[in-house]
């Protein structure tokens, strides 16, 4: 199996690269200081502005979106080398539009919905965000509560929401609702597109996460959608979600490796440098086991994302695969970041490096689109032959 990138895709990937060096990285250093001020790892709206009108000067826009409606149509395998290279920098910047909601909408979207949602998404016009966690339902879909009922054309939206990114500047929110309290998940969860602005839409409670991140919690309080504003076929939510779950686990294996790979650069950098007790660092067999592992692990990992990606990309069944990759990754990056902490001492645990924003990153992607441990029962129960 040949997993090198075809030489338009290196070309691309090369040109991500030099994005984050000459963008990204230069601002590390302003928005740890924030960060360590305010709690918050944000862009200002000049800094946003700014990588916006770069990023699409170098044609990184709407990279994996079709090329009808202006992208470039990247296969999953060359988006897995974007999102490492992109994951070298803590900048919390993402290539417009957000991958997993473009392919929800890509998945499901009927014309009218293409031309007034996906297309603008495509172009940047909009920002999107998706409602599917509710306080007493988050991995397990079946405990969702959050209703629509038909009134008319209409739908009556009632529910909450919880742990949303963007909630509050999204001009949409993709929302996950029970249209069939029968079947629920199974052949009863629809998707609907509820805009900022619809009355009973409510951003209640903005929380803060660590690793500089906020969500959001939202009221859905008797919110009309209209009816064409439901996403794909009624109570057939569930597999158009999927495919946005499945993009976003391939995306977040591709950021673990992208970290994990910066924090080996740097053990790299400064292990012999380091001297303690008259030897350099990286003559101690503990710093030497440890850079040894964090390559070989990371080589296992990217591999296993490349073979999943192109498994996708031929449209095969992944959902094992998936499940293997995301507890991977994201389980073996956030070690191999937290050894390079303990490699660099007091001055790993400081707010004026980049370890300490990754490691608290990487904490929250163990968590977020499915715990380590689903992921495993994912994985067994689908080897054991239990699926449900």
């Amino acid at each position: 199996m040949n997993f090198d990138l075809a030489e338009e895709h290196t070309m691309l990937v090369d040109l991500v690269r030099r994005f984050v060096r000459d963008e990204l990285m230069p601002l590390e250093p302003t928005l740890l200081q924030r960060e360590a001020d305010t709690g918050e790892l944000k862009l200002t709206v000049e800094e946003l502005q700014r990588l916006d009108a770069a990023s699409r000067d170098m044609g990184l826009w709407g990279l994996d979106a079709p090329e009808s409606i202006g992208g470039t149509d990247l296969p999953h395998v060359a988006m897995v080398a974007v999102n490492e290279a992109l994951a070298h920098s803590i900048t919390p910047y993402t290539l417009p539009p957000d991958s997993p909601n473009l392919r929800m909408l890509m998945a499901a979207a009927n014309d009218q919905q293409r031309a007034a949602y996906l297309e603008p998404y495509v172009r940047g016009e909009t920002i999107s965000a998706i409602g599917i966690s509710e306080p007493g339902a988050g991995s397990d879909p079946a405990g969702m509560t959050t209703r629509a009922d038909r009134d008319g054309d209409d739908w009556i939206l009632n529910g909450r929401k919880i742990w949303i990114t963007r909630a509050a500047e999204a001009d949409f929110t993709i929302t996950m609702a029970v249209t069939d309290r029968e079947k629920g998940a199974r052949g009863g969860m629809s998707a609907f597109l509820v805009d900022r602005d619809t009355p009973g839409f409510n951003v209640t409670r903005r929380i803060p996460m660590i690793g500089g991140q906020v969500s959001y919690e939202v009221e859905l309080d008797n919110c009309r959608v209209s009816g064409w504003k439901l996403l794909g076929a009624e109570g057939a939510g569930f597999s158009p979600m999927q495919v946005r779950l499945s993009t976003r686990r391939v995306e977040m294996a591709s950021w673990s490796v992208g970290m994990a790979k910066r924090a080996l650069d740097m053990m790299l950098e400064f292990a012999p440098h380091r001297k303690t007790f008259g030897a350099a660092l990286s003559d101690r067999q503990a710093i030497q086991f440890w850079v040894a592992e964090a390559a070989t692990r990371i080589h296992a990992a990217r591999l296993m994302i490349f073979d999943c990606a192109w498994k996708l990309d031929e449209g095969r069944d992944v959902r094992s695969e998936i499940s293997m990759i995301k507890w991977y990754a994201t389980e073996m990056a956030y070690e191999v970041v937290d050894r390079a902490m303990q490699t660099f001492g007091a001055m790993g645990m400081t707010k004026e490096m980049p370890l300490q924003m990754m490691s608290e990153r990487l904490r929250t992607m163990r968590i977020y689109d499915g715990p380590t441990e689903i992921h495993k029962w994912v994985v067994a129960r689908n080897l054991l032959g239990l699926r449900r």
